[in-house]
């Protein structure tokens, strides 16, 4: 008996170095599966997902529509809860989806209008509540309804749209430059533009150069931006097509919670995620609009920064094969708040009342070199988070036979958003601790010497000492190297021989397939 099972592993070791040596060829090749107009429409919508104005979502809600700071944070932390909430039956919902269609289009396609109308009547507001005050019943429960409504709606579509994104090719190489093209192109050709227009708008007004409200200046950019990347979407969602082959059975919800629990990569993301959402702070242009009076040095400070931007995509190689993936997810997601140290310490020269954070000049020249060294690892940032995400898509199917894309992405999502209800009750409340006055931006009034510190450390400081713990759990990842390979060697095979058995094969056929690879994948693994 032992003998046979010595035989037996010996013969499961050997299939394994034959795939291993088959496959890893195939795992590096160059093969395409999105084809050049699909590859264009993919980059205008990434570009679409940052063609708005939601950087000045809270000054929006403060300073123009101007909902009472403690009323903020009731809606804040309801509609938190809320999204916990809806996003475990969203998840359970998509998860069973199967349509010709595939499993998330169907979403992204039926929402996208709605959508777009919710979100220009949120910019709409203050027209339909001009001269009310801050705490007005009818305004809060306007603004609440909507929230809640936007919060469910924007599940369905947060959750479908990262499962399109991890399901549009099979093939990592493949997807890999999906992402950079899309990142690279979006900065080159300004998808931020809309933010850096409605900035150099604000300064304007603000010094009465130009003849405008800023009521109508952020209604009409809201719903221009709105308009425009709602029907782009709707295009790219439309003509796209999922490309991973879903599992015949729909997972359990039992599944699917394990396929989460046993996915250690996910589970380190998360936890990063969760302990870096747990940063408590402010907005950088609260403080370059209420202490510099300058909300253009967003655009001004970045010009050396932005001539960086699209080179930092070619350092990508260069970082891979220089750093490990988790040094590279740390040097990309936590550069910023690093950098964002000594800025404090240059800008506190001078003591807390007279310091050189009043300054805009020297603090051009601090916050332009912070943006330029950010911007070097600007590529790795916006790359390989995102690879990681999908390979540990890829990791679920591998182990379980099975992928849960959307289950996953709301357990990635819930302790985050937990994390984040916590953070944005504790910045409104710290907002209002500093003595934040939310009429002086229209009046025209200056806020204390006490509130412009307070704002530029909750720009700085203090957001960086509260979320350095998301460091922690990324040192323990490890889906990299030979795992990694042999992972996509598997998959690849797996994949071609269950298309094989979809075109000729019969459903019984299909299952008894899946079976059998995850049954000889657990062998491997446990080898």
């Amino acid at each position: 008996m032992a003998t046979e099972n010595i035989d037996v592993k010996e013969d499961v070791v050997a299939e394994s170095s034959e795939i291993d040596s088959a496959s890893r060829e195939y795992v590096y090749e160059n093969r395409r599966y999105v084809g050049l107009k699909e590859t264009v429409w993919y980059v205008i919508y990434d570009m679409c997902q940052s063609f708005n104005i939601d950087s000045f979502s809270d000054r929006f809600i403060t300073s123009i529509l101007q909902i009472d700071l403690d009323l903020q944070t009731v809606v804040n932390v309801f509609n938190g809860f809320w999204d916990v909430i809806n996003d475990i039956f969203t998840a359970a919902i998509v998860e069973k989806t199967r349509t010709r269609w595939g499993k998330f289009k169907p979403y992204l396609v039926a929402l996208g209008i709605p959508g777009t109308l919710g979100t220009c009547f949120y910019w709409l507001m203050p027209m339909f509540f001009k001269g009310k005050g801050s705490r007005d019943m009818a305004k809060f429960l306007t603004y609440f309804i909507l929230a809640i409504v936007r919060e469910g709606a924007g599940t369905f579509r947060a959750i479908a749209k990262t499962g399109m994104l991890a399901t549009i090719t099979p093939h990592p190489v493949d997807r890999t430059r999906l992402i950079t093209m899309a990142e690279f192109f979006s900065g080159l050709l300004g998808e931020k533009l809309p933010q850096q227009i409605l900035t150099v708008l604000i300064d304007l007004i603000g010094r009465k150069v130009i003849n405008l409200s800023y009521t109508s200046t952020f209604m009409f950019m809201g719903n221009f931006t709105s308009i425009v990347s709602g029907v782009a979407s709707l295009i790219f969602c439309v003509m796209t097509r999922e490309r991973v082959m879903q599992s015949v059975e729909t997972p359990s919800v039992w599944q699917g919670i394990k396929s989460v629990v046993n996915n250690k990569p996910i589970l380190l993301l998360t936890l990063s995620e969760t302990l870096s959402n747990f940063s408590v702070g402010g907005s950088i242009n609260d403080y370059y609009i209420d202490v510099l009076n300058f909300a253009s040095m967003t655009m001004v400070a970045g010009i050396p920064g932005a001539i960086i931007n699209p080179f930092s995509f070619s350092l990508v190689p260069w970082f891979r094969r220089k750093f490990s993936t988790k040094a590279l997810y740390l040097l990309g997601t936590k550069s910023q708040s690093l950098l964002d140290i000594p800025v404090f310490l240059i800008g506190m020269i001078g003591g807390k009342h007279n310091g050189i954070y009043k300054k805009i000049l020297p603090m051009f020249f601090v916050m332009a070199i912070k943006e330029a060294i950010y911007m070097v690892f600007w590529g790795v940032r916006r790359v390989i988070p995102s690879e990681m995400y999908n390979e540990s898509m890829d990791y679920c199917e591998w182990k379980n036979g099975y992928r849960t894309e959307a289950m996953t992405s709301v357990a990635r999502d819930l302790t985050k958003k937990l994390a984040s209800i916590l953070n944005s009750a504790l910045s409104l409340q710290l907002k209002k601790l500093i003595g934040y006055d939310i009429s002086s931006y229209t009046r025209g009034a200056a806020q204390t010497d006490d509130t412009k510190f307070g704002l530029f450390a909750m720009a700085t400081i203090i957001p960086t000492v509260t979320g350095l713990l998301g460091i922690i759990p990324i040192l323990f990842y490890d889906l990299s190297g030979e795992k990694r390979e042999r992972m996509y060697a598997e998959l690849l095979t797996r994949r071609e021989e269950a298309a094989k058995l979809a075109m000729s094969g019969s459903k019984e056929d299909i299952e008894k397939l899946a079976k059998e690879q995850l049954s000889v994948g657990d062998k491997k693994r446990d080898l």
